[in-house]
């Protein structure tokens, strides 16, 4: 079993930044594949970056590529999300997940890839 624990939300002003760390318990986590997504009131919860159990691989949805960045420490059980100029557009609740599957290869984007979710994380950016 895999717990996971996000925080570093917060409100900023637009072309601010905020960086995301999600926490993981399990002694097993540092061989998971972790997601970040996100979602907006009244849309439905998007892929945003994931990151293979090495941090060797790193993938990001079209509208962050160029400011958000993923990093992992495996020794710290933690993964983070830089978050660069942000954008109103950005304003959502941030969920980390992780998966044990092969899948994660291939279908990173999917919410149904991953096993374990967090409760979320507000980022909100003003204009």
């Amino acid at each position: 079993q895999v717990q996971l624990v996000e925080s570093g939300g917060g409100l900023v002003q637009a072309g601010g930044s905020l960086r995301l760390s999600c926490a993981g318990s399990g002694r097993t986590f540092s061989s998971y594949g972790t997601g970040w997504f996100r979602q907006a009131p009244g849309k439905e919860r998007e892929f945003v970056a994931a990151i293979n159990w090495s941090g060797g691989s790193t993938y990001y949805a079209d509208s962050v590529k160029g400011r958000f960045t993923i990093s992992k420490e495996n020794a710290k059980n933690t993964v983070y999300l830089q978050m660069n100029s942000l954008k109103p557009e950005d304003t959502a609740v941030y969920y980390c997940a992780a998966t044990s599957s092969h899948q994660f290869y291939s279908d990173y984007d999917l919410r149904g890839v991953y096993d374990y979710w967090g409760q979320g994380t507000q980022v909100t950016v003003s204009s």
